[in-house]
């Protein structure tokens, strides 16, 4: 008997399923000629599949016949036992069973729901990573071979047993030569392959079934692939881990309530990074802070603030703020671990957030759903008129309410449900930080019932809206403004050039015809004197704001004097000229 895939159980073949109508037709496919050289782990990784009730598909695509020899009968009774799971539940098992590169890829696309629908989310939530610890010989062999020396003449101590294991690799506890206790990660013998052969087979099925079945193409499977890859090639690079602990140390390298680790450079490769070790108290385990005096209110005040601070002003967050990635040290000091997923958020997408939460307090759903538009891409066309409608309903759930009185985690995430139903695309970085906020948002509330996560983003929400009206910002974007113009006066004398040699070789023809020259000279007469003005006004606008960022005494209120009368002027030579224009269309 074979079995449906699309169902939230074991279906026989042609039975209707909940979750995308009947299994659509498959057109015959070829062989598997891209992955014969893997055509073992290939064998097991479809007859996991098989096993957990996928094989309607497998046989539909005929690659049935490459596992026949790997299914024993204790397989098809397994089939007997799933029956009873969901869809969503036979997926998250079947990915557990079949390793890193799948586990990872579920956990990742747990944050996507724009990506897959809420069933499975909630399900690949539930994955977990944490694996028995491979052998101290394979660590001394990597670290040797990474390092280029003996493990005994770079570390004083090495502790044999890892502190921590998981699906990539291990850490384990030493003391360098020169005396420093330090925390060493490393990478899990063979794992790059590992990751590389899954890669490879799960392209060629997301390319079947984007190809095949008509019912997978809506979630285009070779895109999640293709961006889960570059996701996790990052990860397996320990270098950029160590420059995104240096970057994030960098970044707050003069604040007294958190503590980045040290990274040890010398000694750290693509596959061994060391860093300082850190003896503190997990986020989450309150009985220990109660017992040694923290003070929880603090620590869930300051790790909101961190949060917000790392979105709303750097741009640049820890994506995996989870309580066993963050350690509490005396004084309430807070310290990240877990360097290996970070975000980037650009300054146009933080004003873009601070507009939504704005036009919500305001109850502009027409300027929510222009910021929505621009923070997300469209496959489809987007019905903007039952968006807007959307967007509206969820608006008034906040009718009457502050700014500080708004949860931004809840927020966001009824945005992310809205962005789904509309099936938008929205930047993984996005996606990562959302997850961030509502990760510290949990945590907060455990360290501290009463702690008003909304009150603190409110400042930094605010002073977002203050710099954007700042004089030097101003000054600065038209400064910027300005220089676009500029590169495009400059490269008009190079496109007339292109255009005259085209015309040269006969590559254009231009038709001139004559009828009526003296209103047409007055016309060009009237529009030269209007772009000479326009270049005068220009030109005192950019000076202006020359002087403003330059600080040019005399001051008022710490502006320029000049600058703030060559704003005035330009001012008036503006009205002048739109008055001008509005009246006979004369200067």
């Amino acid at each position: 008997m074979s079995f449906g895939i699309w169902t939230g159980k074991v279906l026989k073949r042609g039975q209707p399923n909940e979750y995308m109508g009947k299994i659509m037709p498959i057109h015959k496919v070829g062989a598997i000629s891209r992955t014969y050289r893997h055509i073992e782990r290939y064998r097991q990784i479809l007859s996991v599949l098989f096993r957990y009730g996928f094989g309607d598909i497998l046989d539909a695509l005929h690659i049935g016949r490459y596992i026949e020899i790997a299914l024993p009968k204790r397989v098809k009774r397994e089939q007997e036992r799933i029956e009873e799971l969901t869809l969503p539940e036979r997926v998250r098992m079947a990915m557990e069973e079949l390793g890193p590169t799948f586990i990872k890829m579920g956990q990742i696309l747990s944050t996507r729901p724009d990506l897959i629908p809420m069933e499975f989310i909630t399900q690949f939530e539930k994955l977990q990573d944490d694996v028995p610890p491979f052998p101290f010989e394979d660590i001394k062999t990597t670290v040797e071979s990474e390092l280029k020396a003996p493990i005994a003449t770079i570390f004083r101590d090495f502790d044999e047993t890892p502190v921590a294991a998981a699906s990539l690799g291990q850490v384990h506890r030493a003391t360098l030569a020169t005396g420093e206790d330090v925390a060493v990660k490393v990478q899990r013998p063979d794992i790059k392959k590992t990751i590389g052969v899954d890669l490879e087979i799960m392209l060629h099925l997301a390319t079947l079934l984007e190809q095949n079945v008509d019912a997978c193409q809506i979630y285009h499977p070779t895109r999640i692939v293709t961006e889960f890859a570059e996701t996790i090639t990052k990860e397996i690079d320990y270098k950029n881990e160590a420059f995104y602990i240096e970057r994030f140390a960098r970044q707050f390298s003069g604040d007294p309530t958190v503590y980045v680790p040290k990274v040890f450079s010398d000694v750290t490769t693509a596959r061994v990074l060391t860093m300082e070790y850190i003896d503190g108290v997990k986020a989450s385990d309150i009985d220990r802070l109660e017992a040694e005096g923290f003070d929880r209110g603090v620590i869930a005040a300051r790790g909101a603030d961190l949060i917000f601070e790392q979105i709303l002003v750097h741009g640049f967050f820890h994506a995996d703020p989870h309580p066993g990635n963050i350690v509490i040290l005396p004084g309430n000091v807070v310290c990240y671990l877990d360097f290996g997923m970070m975000g980037r958020i650009d300054r146009q997408t933080r004003e873009d957030i601070v507009d939504l939460v704005v036009a919500v307090v305001r109850q502009n759903e027409a300027k929510a759903t222009d910021v929505l538009l621009r923070l997300t891409t469209q496959d489809v066309l987007v019905n903007r008129r039952k968006m807007e409608l959307d967007v509206s309903d969820l608006t008034m759930q906040y009718l009457g309410k502050s700014l500080k009185e708004i949860d931004a985690g809840q927020l966001l995430r009824q945005f992310m449900d809205l962005i789904s139903h509309h099936r938008l695309q929205i930047p993984p970085d996005l996606f990562m930080m959302i997850k961030a906020i509502t990760t510290v948002e949990g945590l907060g509330t455990v360290l501290d019932p009463d702690f008003d996560f909304a009150g603190a983003a409110t400042p930094f929400i605010k002073n977002i809206r203050m710099e954007r009206m700042h004089p030097k910002r101003v000054a600065g974007d038209m400064l910027n403004s300005g220089a676009e113009v500029i590169h495009l006066v400059k490269e008009i004398p190079g496109a007339f050039r292109d255009i005259l040699k085209q015309a040269k070789s006969g590559g254009t023809t231009i038709k001139f015809e004559h009828r009526g020259i003296e209103p047409m000279q007055k016309t060009l007469d009237q529009v030269s004197n209007r772009i000479s003005f326009a270049i005068v006004l220009s030109s005192l606008v950019m000076g202006s704001s020359l002087i403003v960022l330059a600080g040019v005494p005399p001051l008022w209120h710490d502006i320029p004097v000049i600058g703030i009368i060559g704003f005035l002027g330009a001012g008036m030579m503006g009205f002048w000229l739109l008055y001008s224009i509005i009246r006979h269309g004369r200067m």
